[in-house]
This record gives C-alpha cells, structure tokens and sequence, in this order.
C-alpha cells in the first residue's frame, strides 16, 4: 500500500503540474490546431468526464469519445483510428494500448496517475493473490497493467455489481482489489463472499456523510448523488449511487432541482450538459485549503490540458508520451480486460 508521505508527495508534484489553462483567442487558436493535428494524424481524442472541460468539449467536438473508462475501453478498441489520445490518468492509456496493441497510443502527460493504481503494486499484490488461490481475483480497472495481468476479471463501477453477482451465482469467492469501498459496497450489494485490497481513492474518501446531511439542511429539496468508491456513510445517505455514466443518467431523471454530488467536480461539466436546468453542487470534503487533499478534484485529472494535448500532438517523438506495454504483460492482461468490455455488452 501507499504510504503517507509518498501519497502527499504525489499530491503536491501533481498540483505542481496542473495544466495551463488558456483564455480567450490563445484557446481558440490552440483548439484549432489540435482539431487539425487530430485530422493530420488520424488520431482520436478519447477524455474521462473528470478531465477539464476544454478537454472534454474538444474530444466531443472532433468526433471522440468523453466517457467513464469502460465507455473509453470500448470506444477505443473499435474505433478506426490509428492514434488515440487519451486524456485522463495512466492506467486508462494503458488499457487503450493493450486492447489495441496495433494502434499508438498517447497521453498529454504520463505523470497522470491515479492513487488506486499507485497504492497496488503488484510487488505486494502478487504475493498476497498466491495467498488466496482459492479466490478468482476481480481487479478494479483503476490498476497497473501488471495487477490487470495477474486478474481473471477486469471491472470498471458500472458493472462491478453484475459481474461479481454473476460470479457469486456461479459459487465463486472474490479477492477484490483495489478500492476497499468499492468492494465493500458490490459484497453489501451482492451477499458474495469477498476478501478485499485495502485501498482508497483520495478524492472520494474525502467525502463526509456529515457534512452533506448539513448541507441538505440548506438545500432540502436536494437529492444526493455518490459513486461507489466513497465511503459507506456517504453511501447510505445517496439518493442515487453508481458510476459517473449513471450518476449523470440520475441527474437528468431524477425530478429534483438541485444535487450534491459527491463525485469528481469534473463531472459537472456533463451532468449540466444532460440537465441544463438544474443545480449541482460539490459533496463537501474532509477540510479546506492545505486541510484539503483533492477537495472533489483529482489533481491527476487537473493535468490534461489544451496545452498539452497540443504539445503531444505536435511531436513525431510524443514528447515521450506515448504509452508502452510490454507484449507478453498485455497478452496476459488481454484476457481479463476483454472479459470486462465483453460483458453484457
């Protein structure tokens, strides 16, 4: 598992990193030129809904995909193009490229991680599956390609439920990794027999159930929206619990005004997109200022940028951004991965 220190040391170099953002004419010239380098290279912008949304607003723009990962996955793999730039973190570019080994894939930074991936290395992981060998070992798609190849199941949040359901049914015992409150909330869901990694994710562990039962003192006519990967408290009080996809499908049906979300901010953007007329507000976190470690933001996500994504597309080289799996690690992950982009499709 992560320790303390690295983690807040992560932190801080990732906030140190944080995409430029661009205004005015200087943005608009740089959309231009990404619109045309995208065409130049017959590449594909592919964006997670918790990028920035000049990010996500292009890949739309351009005929991408903005999405949650197992949408990214998908689209990735099917798509025609010989390039796909994915915005988001490191271990999305990583399950393009082994779903797609034929294709180039780049990121706008590789510095881009995620504190699930990171707080699962497979030094640890490994020995403690060879433990368990009794158990069919389920990993979260917020993993390593190397935890992805010692997995027989990848899953994303969107069928996490079903796909341990189906396993449970057919008599299974899981070794769950990498999100502890993910896991806990498909075996509350499922009765299934589950043994779990003990891992968070430093933007929805922050999430309290306290301080959104006080908020909704102030906005009583809020329903409260939480992705599975936040604590159980939190959970308990949702209105609506799922991945970002069905997060966003509940905003817009849902019949309430407002929402506190107690997801990543990026969401937002969408979630205003598919229900214009209504109101969202951030879940609060664990503190404020330097209290405050990702304050409903991923400060991995915070570094996909215009600037960037520019910067990678104009270099034959990728800036050394370009996402390298070696081969017989994405064979091996091959087989858990495609069991999860197949499933229930």
């Amino acid at each position: 598992m992560i320790a303390a220190n690295d983690e807040r040391v992560n932190l801080h170099m990732a906030r140190a990193h944080a995409a430029i953002a661009l205004e005015g004419a200087e943005k608009e010239a740089c959309r231009e030129e990404i619109r045309a380098l995208l065409k130049a290279r017959n590449a594909v912008l592919v964006a997670h809904y918790y990028t920035h949304p000049d990010v996500q607003q292009l890949a739309e723009d351009t005929g991408g995909c903005v999405s949650d990962s197992l949408q990214m996955a998908r689209f990735g793999k099917d798509h025609a193009a010989d390039m796909l730039v994915v915005a988001g973190v490191r271990f999305m570019g990583e399950t393009a490229k082994i779903l797609s080994p034929e294709k180039r894939v780049v990121m706008p930074t590789l510095e881009a991680t995620c504190s699930l991936d990171v707080g699962c290395p497979i030094e640890e992981f490994g020995p403690f599956c060879d433990t368990h060998p009794d158990r069919t070992v389920v990993v979260y798609a917020n993993t390593s390609a190397a935890v992805k190849a010692r997995a027989d199941w990848v899953v994303t949040s969107s069928i996490a439920v079903d796909l341990v359901d189906y396993l449970d049914r057919r008599g299974e015992k899981i070794l769950f990794a990498s999100d502890k409150h993910l896991g806990h909330y498909v075996q509350q869901q499922t009765g299934a027999d589950m043994l779990h990694w003990d891992g968070a994710c430093v933007v929805h562990e922050e999430f309290k159930a306290q301080g959104i039962l006080d908020m909704k003192k102030v906005h009583p006519d809020a329903a409260v929206l939480a992705h599975p990967e936040s604590p159980a408290a939190v959970i308990g009080i949702a209105d609506a619990v799922g991945s970002t996809t069905q997060l966003i499908d509940a905003a817009r049906h849902l019949p309430n005004p407002v929402f506190i979300v107690a997801t990543d901010q990026g969401i937002f953007h969408k979630m205003q997109q598919e229900a214009p007329g209504k109101t969202f507000i951030a879940a609060p976190t664990a503190g404020n200022g330097a209290a405050c470690r990702s304050c409903a933001h991923c400060p991995w996500m915070a570094m996909n940028g215009l600037d960037n994504l520019r910067a990678v597309l104009r270099a034959d080289d990728a800036l050394g951004q370009e996402i390298h799996v070696d081969p017989e690690l994405g064979r091996r992950a091959m087989l858990p991965l495609e069991r999860m982009v197949n499933f229930r499709r």
